[in-house]
């Protein structure tokens, strides 16, 4: 059962078409992520849920009731921002309790509600300090507490980690993913980040052109990427075009420019496809199903793993990712033979 249901969500401005009849369903406790590049749709569709925009044409239902006409106050949505829309003339508790006395809770009731959601978000030592005289991190853990201490059916986050260093977004992502997951908050965030979808999402939905190309779990979407397009938004891949020579059993043989290659799929002879294999399935020496040789053109050490480029045809991307090179880090120039199983090919229309 979904809890919420957005259906056949419709959005132009002028004669540029954003959402194209999106549908999207949420279950209750769950956290889906809409991740896609700028312009796909992803804050537009937020903005509609949260009542900030207004569709063509389209219903969205929470928990049963239809939203759909209602001003953003009465939709029981909590919504954190970019900016994170602090009131810079309120102390952090100040801040924390604005929703709740807007809300007509009382003073007893709204001190409690604060000293509970400051502590989840650990700034109860700084209840009494003014919002300015925090860090980036320890604004958005404020903008959190607000949303959270209302107690809202849907929480809403537009990309609230985008001003964060890199560190300091990390251990927020944990953070917040814990704390929504202990209250079982329903949340639907927006981001552009593959790696933040991937670390805090229960699913996601990967945007394009105004359209869900496809929602699935992280580890789904990940290894099965549905289209091609979703294949390059999320994560790294080796990628060859090639034309398809004849089928062997359930598996295609492809002619590429590093010789015949198989993978599993159903195409017709003739056909153009994309063939793609995520670094890390490919191994360096292989006894794999099958290897090619390619030209090492560059090594990028990256701690725990390092990342070869090859040498590759225009439109082509050969490169892999591996901790396991007992010999070192090879030398720019040198020929490998790479391999992997057949069941890790991706194979899509080209």
């Amino acid at each position: 059962m979904s809890f919420l249901d957005v259906t056949d969500a419709v959005k132009s401005f002028g004669t540029v078409t954003v959402l194209g009849g999106v549908d999207l369903k949420v279950a209750q406790g769950e956290f889906v992520s809409l991740l896609g590049p700028s312009g796909c749709g992803k804050t537009t569709l937020l903005r509609a849920v949260a009542g900030l925009l207004g569709l063509d044409r389209g219903t969205v239902t929470l928990d049963g009731q239809d939203l759909t006409g209602l001003p953003p106050h009465r939709r029981d949505v909590g919504v954190v921002f970019q900016n994170y829309a602090l009131f810079p003339h309120l102390t952090v508790a100040e801040n924390v309790a604005f929703g709740l006395k807007a809300r007509g809770k009382k003073g007893a009731e709204t001190q409690e509600a604060v000293k509970r959601f400051l502590d989840l978000v650990h700034l109860s030592d700084f209840a009494g300090r003014s919002v300015r005289a925090l860090s980036g991190g320890q604004q958005q853990r404020v903008a959190v507490a607000r949303a959270l201490a209302v107690r809202p059916k849907l929480l809403l986050l537009d990309e609230p980690f985008s001003a964060l260093d890199r560190k300091l977004r990390e251990a927020m992502q944990i953070d917040l993913r814990r704390l929504l997951r202990e209250l079982g908050t329903t949340s639907v965030f927006v981001t552009h980040d593959q790696d933040e979808a991937l670390t805090m999402s229960d699913r996601i939905a990967v945007m394009n052109g105004g359209a869900i190309e496809q929602l699935d779990a992280p580890q789904a979407i990940y290894h099965r990427p549905a289209t091609a397009f979703a294949l390059e938004f999320v994560g790294l891949s080796t990628k060859l075009a090639g034309t398809v020579r004849g089928a062997e059993g359930d598996t295609v043989v492809v002619d590429t420019a590093f010789g015949p290659l198989r993978a599993a799929g159903n195409f017709v002879p003739g056909a153009d496809v994309l063939l793609a294999v995520r670094p890390e399935r490919i191994k360096v020496d292989p006894t794999g199903d099958f290897a090619l040789t390619a030209r090492l053109r560059d090594a990028v050490f990256q701690g725990s793993k390092v990342q070869l480029h090859f040498d590759a045809p225009e439109g082509d991307r050969v490169m892999v990712e591996t901790a396991d090179l007992p010999h070192g880090v090879p030398a720019p120039g040198t020929e490998m033979k790479l391999g992997w199983a057949v069941a890790d090919t991706l194979i899509y229309p080209a």
